[in-house]
């Protein structure tokens, strides 16, 4: 199996299981319990929340558990705007964020907030200009992902903050940092808000946080009983908790190396496919090198996809949580709806072989080929 798909989800990694099955095991009682079973594991639960917070440099208090990063986005902006509704109703995005943030803009405008979406250049950077001139007095939240999960266009984070207090020092920064922990460094100063999944970062699925900085104050979405987490109350899943502790410590072990690594992997396929005229780079100078989109022009992606998974070959047609047959990362950057189309989405980690992608050109080539007769 060749699988190029980590953008998507990742394999478990067997450290990270380990952990997992090791306090599924040995930490039976609820956290939230007093006995000495329940003391235990929220001894545990204190332990792999402060290693993840001294990881990211935060207060443990400002990590909130969640199964994901559309929990998190959901917890973060929905949050933020009830929290916030008698100072403002405006909020911006981008239009290259995770279509769990569209979903949640739609219906935060479907009771009465106003919602803008900030321009971007043609190397995919937020246009601060555009930026500066969207932010008003009313305007209690901006949300721009850290890294467009489909043409993997890195974000300035600390520019785009500066801009926005700069404009309106009271709107909250919201950043969903679920393709860029793990992959690239991070800073959590340069927002007020950032999401995560764990299942990016070879650990099990249902886990992953929202930090939310001290300063910031949000409306609960959920209520109930539960002391170790205001926000999502419940009973803590420890071995979840434990395992994304784990996740994340190695996943940001080494993590400059692995570019560059990476970097060679991507500068390979593109070199390779740039021989097809008809197939189109989606890739800028800011794409950072563990994603890498392309348009087949002449080749429907789905009947591609199909026809290579016959390999054991995996890949994306563009982000995997997607529900139309249209990039829009791509429409926002070359603006073009049948490039859009006909996108792939190729997603490489640190685990994948120079091998592993000469067998898959050669596949590519193979099936490409044969896609395109039939289209002729």
């Amino acid at each position: 199996m060749i699988y190029l798909d980590y953008s998507a989800t990742t394999p478990v990694s067997y450290e990270v299981l380990d952990t997992y099955n090791k306090v599924t095991k040995e930490f039976v009682g609820n956290a939230n319990s007093i006995h000495s079973l329940g003391v235990k594991s929220n001894n545990l639960l204190e332990s792999a929340t402060k290693q993840i917070g001294e990881l990211f440099g935060v207060a443990p208090n400002e990590i909130v558990y969640t199964s994901g990063a559309t929990a998190a986005n959901n917890m973060a902006i929905i949050g933020s705007a009830l929290s916030n509704h008698k100072r403002g109703k405006h909020i911006i995005t981008s239009n290259l964020e995770h279509p769990s943030v569209y979903a949640i803009c739609d219906y935060l405008k479907s009771i009465g907030f106003e919602i803008s979406y900030v321009k971007n250049d043609s190397e995919g950077l937020i246009d601060f200009d555009d930026l500066k001139s969207l932010v008003r007095d009313d305007t209690i939240l901006v949300s721009i992902c850290a890294v467009n999960s489909e043409l993997g266009i890195r974000q300035p984070l600390k520019m785009i903050r500066q801009i926005i207090k700069k404009e309106n020092g009271n709107t909250i920064f919201h950043s969903d940092m679920t393709q860029a922990i793990g992959k690239i460094p991070v800073n959590f100063h340069d927002v007020d808000l950032a999401s995560m999944s764990g299942h990016k970062l070879y650990c099990p699925k249902g886990i992953g946080f929202l930090y939310k900085s001290s300063l910031i104050r949000l409306t609960p979405l959920l209520y109930g009983s539960g002391k170790s987490n205001d926000l999502n109350p419940g009973t803590p899943p420890l071995p979840l908790i434990a395992s994304l502790s784990k996740a994340c410590r190695l996943a940001n072990a080494d993590l400059e190396k692995r570019e560059r690594f990476l970097a060679l992997l991507n500068e390979k396929i593109v070199t390779h496919l740039q021989k097809y005229e008809d197939i189109k780079i989606n890739k800028t100078k800011y794409s950072i090198p563990h994603i890498l989109n392309i348009s087949l022009m002449k080749v429907m992606p789905e009947a591609f996809v199909h026809a290579m998974e016959k390999h054991e070959v995996y890949f994306s047609t563009n982000t995997a949580c997607s529900s139309t047959d249209m990039s829009n990362a791509v429409v926002a950057v070359y603006n073009d709806t049948l490039r859009a189309k006909h996108t792939i989405r190729i997603s490489l980690s640190y685990m994948t072989t120079t091998d592993e992608i000469n067998k898959f050109l050669m596949l590519f080539d193979q099936e490409y080929q044969k896609l395109r007769g039939l289209m002729n």
